[in-house]
């Protein structure tokens, strides 16, 4: 890829992912709400800053997110529930993404090898999930696998070479997670760059509409 836009290049992961595509002399474009002013919650926002762009882009990363949006923690169970925080989650882990997704025809290339990948979680996971608790981020992760699934669908049709994602990044440590990172193993931001990276360059038309991890791994839905 020699020129790669990611969506949310502010964010530990997204920066990163910048900053190491920058380092391979990838022509990056990079997009973010406190850099640029883009709310990828906004409708006219997600407009105004994407519709000005030209592509084609080999790679297009959505690197945005959020866990805890206003105080609002993730529930330790579903009685924890309020209709504002999953509204919240949606707009961000969901709503968001498909509005990227609207523009992806037109800044990918129709002929040749390129990559859609959106950054979702394993607790997105239906048949992963074995303990409960985080309803609304969960669901919010599960409606991006979907919209990525369908998306992928429907792009294969006229971009045969694309491969459109999702993928796990694991554990980071970044301000997203510091409070959450209890005893699990998490790794640099820039570490999990890299391993995104080696992902996506290994993806091809056949992974198209699959959930990965970072290692490769696909992730049952």
């Amino acid at each position: 890829m020699d020129r790669v836009l990611i969506i949310g290049a502010s964010g530990g992961i997204g920066c990163a992912l910048c900053d190491a595509y920058r380092a391979q002399g990838v022509d990056v474009i990079g997009l973010s709400r406190s850099g640029d002013g883009m709310d990828i919650t906004d409708e006219g926002s997600v407009e105004a800053h994407l519709g000005v762009l030209e592509g084609p882009f080999g790679g297009i990363v959505v690197a945005t997110g959020a866990l805890e949006i206003d105080g609002a923690a993730p529930e330790k169970t579903v009685r924890a529930v309020t209709a504002q925080a999953m509204a919240d989650q949606f707009a961000v882990n969901a709503i968001g993404p498909a509005l990227v997704l609207r523009h992806a025809a037109r800044l990918l290339p129709r002929k040749g090898r390129s990559v859609c990948a959106v950054l979702t979680a394993r607790v997105g996971s239906i048949g992963d999930n074995r303990i409960g608790g985080w309803t609304s981020y969960r669901a919010a992760k599960a409606a991006a696998n979907q919209i990525v699934h369908t998306t992928a669908i429907e792009l294969a049709r006229t971009h045969p070479e694309l491969a459109c994602v999702a993928l796990h990044p694991g554990t980071v440590e970044t301000p997203f997670t510091a409070k959450y990172l209890g005893r699990h193993p998490a790794v640099p931001a820039t570490e999990a760059a890299e391993n995104l990276m080696a992902v996506m360059a290994r993806l091809g038309p056949a992974q198209t509409g699959g959930f990965f991890d970072w290692s490769g791994a696909e992730v049952v839905w």
